[in-house]
């Protein structure tokens, strides 16, 4: 049985735990990897410009999708993700710096951005970027995400570990507790 990207979403929102069938259809693949973030000037939700290298090379770790506001497919559910993230590791007194990074950067505006972020009732510490199609192309690339078309986006996930610079490379869909398993192993180092 092939669940689509939005049921997938719906029921990893809703707490499902899916048949051992469809967890096994639900893998996703983990590789540790070196990336240097480029040292170029994005634009956030709030229409301010932030260094992005100075956003993901902190002493807490980071973690980074790839995704677009109007996305109806993968984008939803990573950013359930995020969601579901944000809310448990608040519930142990924690939180967690994430970053979104447009891959439609003609369309998503701060305002878009700033919208999208409402609707998931995202908390501080989530910032979506934007910037120059050249600049956002240059983020890809650094982390190997490069996406020449929105349509042919993919689910990926990046978690910098602060205690030695590397990214934990997430790529599939995940459930939240596999998510939050992935980042308290690097957290918690």
């Amino acid at each position: 049985m092939l669940l689509s990207f939005s049921c997938l979403a719906l029921l990893l929102w809703g707490g499902f735990t899916p048949s051992p069938a469809a967890a096994a259809e639900a893998r996703y693949q983990r590789s540790v990897e070196r990336y240097r973030a480029p040292d170029v000037e994005l634009v956030n939700q709030d229409g301010d410009k932030v260094r992005f290298r100075d956003l993901v090379e902190t002493d807490q770790p980071v973690v980074i999708d790839f995704i677009y506001g109007t996305c109806t497919t993968i984008c939803p559910v990573l950013s359930a993700g995020y969601v579901s993230l944000q809310k448990k590791l608040a519930k142990e007194g924690r939180s967690v710096r994430l970053i979104s990074i447009t891959i439609d950067p003609e369309n998503d505006t701060p305002r878009v951005m700033k919208d999208y972020l409402e609707r998931y009732r995202a908390k501080p510490g989530w910032d979506f970027l934007t910037g120059t199609r050249a600049d956002i192309d240059t983020v890809m690339t650094a982390f190997n995400a490069y996406i020449p078309d929105k349509m042919s986006h993919y689910p990926l996930n990046m978690i910098r570990n602060p205690k030695d610079g590397t990214w934990v490379r997430l790529f599939g869909i995940m459930s939240s507790k596999e998510f939050m398993g992935e980042y308290k192993e690097v957290a918690d180092q």
